[in-house]
């Protein structure tokens, strides 16, 4: 994987299954094949950070995370149901040397800005591009499960399961849908990651015109699904390529 924006970004508890009063230390990582380090941002990095959760529909969390850089957040949920925490960061600016961002585009499939890029002579430039992040967690407290999962966010990259992933008893099909600033997102490379004892697996699947995929899905380990959609920008004096990078994890332990 190409090195700097091209990591996966998430955030994921310390476990996915809680008793109720237990407390939640949710981390923010960044790495590759599922395996990540702290992010090493900060508060003043972060635009948002929401706890959705039964009638509470959008509750602000920045205010609870510390000023240190790579910190976590600390959660108590005293009732039980079905919790997803969201995060948005601000925009951050990277300038990657033309070989790199050429690769980078490739690797994920953005074949938008691979074809501006050739079709305008761009491929020796260096990718001046802005990029975010848009991700989210699902764990469940106790054994009252609700849909919470699947309400959409204000996230501008937003991956929504179809049924609840606490619900599922055995081994079979799962649906998550992707919606970009509200609509659905066409034809866009989506990677599932499955990790079970230290053990990753990948695989790679196409968005439908509804902007689903249909993947195999066990009840075991941990789960995270990703993408990015690269976007175009005109006129502006720093950057010709804004990209959001989204991720939704879970899991079973």
């Amino acid at each position: 994987m190409i090195n700097v924006s091209g990591h996966e970004f998430w955030i994921q508890p310390d476990k996915f299954i809680y008793k109720r009063g237990e407390t939640t230390n949710i981390k923010f990582l960044v790495g590759e094949n599922f395996g990540g380090a702290n992010w090493s941002g900060d508060r003043d990095k972060i635009n948002s950070m929401s706890l959705y959760f039964d009638d509470v529909a959008d509750k602000e969390l920045t205010d609870d995370l510390g000023v240190n850089k790579g910190d976590s957040l600390q959660i108590a949920m005293l009732d039980e149901g079905t919790v997803m925490v969201t995060l948005n960061t601000k925009n951050s600016f990277i300038d990657l040397e033309a070989k790199k961002f050429n690769e980078y585009l490739r690797e994920d499939g953005l074949t938008n800005a691979i074809d501006y890029r050739e079709k305008n002579g761009d491929t020796i430039k260096n990718g001046l591009e802005y990029y975010q992040r848009s991700v989210k967690t699902i764990f469940q407290v106790g054994e009252k499960m609700t849909n919470v999962f699947k309400q959409k966010t204000e996230l501008p990259l937003d991956i929504i399961p179809a049924d609840n992933p606490y619900k599922v008893a055995k081994d079979g099909h799962f649906k998550v849908k992707v919606f970009f600033l509200g609509e659905k997102l066409k034809k866009t490379r989506i990677k599932v990651w499955h990790k079970v004892d230290d053990k990753v697996t990948k695989q790679e699947y196409t968005t439908d015109d509804d902007g689903e995929i249909k993947f195999f899905l066990s009840p075991e380990g941990e789960w995270m699904v990703s993408c990015v959609k690269m976007v175009r920008l005109e006129n502006d004096p720093k950057a010709e390529w804004q990209s959001y990078w989204g991720s939704l994890t879970w899991g079973y332990y």
